[in-house]
């Protein structure tokens, strides 16, 4: 008889939290095999939901250590991402996507707040601000801020990853345990699949785009347009929702833009609705039996389409 597997889980705990997701839920954290390495720099306490979303903004920074990044996060879900050539216009370019979600959010950078970045946090109300540094002057201003809480990233964002391996879920049906979700686009699957074929800025813009498509919540479709989300449509039930979703909400954002979706697109409805928004170029995962025919309402249209291979659920 083969023997059983195990998998045992050795939590220590740190300490009680003020309560969970709802005041009436208790709650604590745990300390696991590998940790991020991050101080509260203002000695304030996170709540249960504050490390929820500081977890959700970092795991999309990450997918842009290199570059200068901002993203919104409220509810564990990401409302608004953007690149700059510096941090503050990433920052005023996600602000402008969801201005309205980004009160009482958390708002993580992938590179150092600096002062300019700071006076406008400061002006408006924000729950939790992550980032790898804070320059002084930022940190000064922040001082007689008692709402805004700093968290520092001691980890480098490079290697934030790897921390995130597994994922556990515990329900009344069992235990259950995956590989967290490190998808990468890979050359042989991501192909131009159009005689519409899209510039080097749009395929680069489309990249963008799927990076934070990846970290939605499913079904959900992203617009971009210059390293810019303009809409975000997550938690809907069908992929056809989720684009006329995200088409409504971007309105004349979505003209010349860029359409990501998370899963197979299923009908030609979907590219319709597209053609309706006057997108240029839709990223979604192929590999269906009636991609010939997305492909060919796409061609019509003169939209570029780009498969990538890689289905990114996340419920």
């Amino acid at each position: 008889m083969e023997k059983s597997e195990f998998k045992s889980f050795n939590l220590e705990k740190i300490k009680d939290l003020p309560y969970g997701e709802n005041p009436h839920q208790k709650a604590a954290i745990y300390k696991n095999d590998t940790m991020v390495e991050y101080q509260v720099i203002n000695d304030k306490e996170l709540t249960f939901n504050n490390i929820l979303n500081i977890t959700e903004a970092v795991n999309v920074v990450s997918e842009f250590y290199d570059v200068n990044c901002t993203a919104m996060v409220r509810h564990n879900k990401p409302c608004a991402v953007a690149l700059g050539r510096t941090i503050y216009e990433a920052y005023t370019k996600a602000f402008d996507c969801d201005p309205v979600s980004s009160f009482y959010g958390v708002v993580g950078f992938s590179q150092t707040v600096d002062v300019e970045v700071a006076k406008h946090l400061n002006s408006m109300s924000v729950e939790v601000v992550v980032a790898p540094a804070f320059d002084a002057q930022a940190i000064e201003l922040f001082k007689d801020n008692s709402a805004i809480k700093l968290v520092k990233l001691n980890t480098p964002l490079k290697e934030y990853r790897k921390l995130t391996n597994e994922e556990i879920i515990i329900t009344p049906f069992g235990t259950l345990v995956q590989n967290s979700n490190q998808s990468e686009l890979k050359k042989d699957t991501f192909k131009v699949v159009t005689k519409t074929k899209p510039t080097a800025e749009q395929i680069e813009d489309a990249i963008f785009a799927w990076k934070v498509v990846k970290h939605a919540k499913t079904s959900s479709v992203v617009i971009t347009k210059d390293f810019k989300t303009t809409a975000i449509s997550q938690g809907n039930t069908n992929s056809l929702a989720a684009v006329e979703s995200a088409l409504n909400y971007a309105c004349d954002g979505s003209k010349d833009a860029i359409l990501a979706s998370d899963s197979v697109m299923p009908s030609e409805d979907c590219i319709y609705a597209a053609v309706q928004g006057r997108i240029s170029l839709i990223i979604q995962p192929g590999g269906i039996i009636k991609d010939q025919k997305l492909i060919e309402v796409c061609d019509k249209y003169n939209i570029a389409m780009i498969t990538t291979g890689i289905r990114n659920y996340r419920q």
